[in-house]
């Protein structure tokens, strides 16, 4: 499927979806509530077949954050980046993926230990590079300690 099938395909299925095609990628907003049940299809149509799950990762805008997800079908050769925002900086949660994607566990331990986003029904969600009692998560904008250098 072409960025422009893939978008007809995935708003049939999906209406609420946001998409911004201004990019090669399509980007599509999906609503946390509605993020697993997407990825899911995403996984297991066979007219989609993303099978590999490239890369995720958290941005952190001080008044939410955001995580993307891109994935790849490698069977069709078609792109898709997922961007979910998470409205509530103190309780940041979003479902796991690693059940679907297996290569989900390590990229979902790295976020949570740099930016402390916790995904339900992680298989082993614990910091990846930093110690148990490190404080707070060093990649979000409000993160501070003594080492740190003011611009």
């Amino acid at each position: 499927m072409n960025k422009e099938e893939l978008k007809v395909f995935l708003a049939n299925q999906f209406p609420e979806l946001v998409f911004d095609e201004t990019q090669k990628i399509l980007f599509v907003q999906v609503d946390v509530l509605q993020f697993k049940t997407l990825m899911q299809e995403l996984r297991i149509n066979a007219e989609l077949n993303f099978d590999f799950l490239t890369c995720l990762t958290c941005v952190d805008w001080k008044d939410h954050f955001t995580m993307v997800y891109y994935l790849l079908s490698r069977n069709f050769k078609h792109e898709l980046q997922l961007k979910v925002k998470l409205p509530d900086r103190d309780n940041v949660v979003i479902e796991t993926v690693s059940d679907i994607w297996k290569t989900a566990e390590f990229h979902e331990r790295e976020v949570y230990d740099l930016f402390g986003v916790k995904f339900e029904n992680h298989p082993d969600l614990r910091r990846l590079f930093l110690d148990e009692n490190w404080p707070g998560y060093p990649l979000r904008k409000d993160y501070t300690d003594e080492n740190m250098i003011e611009l």
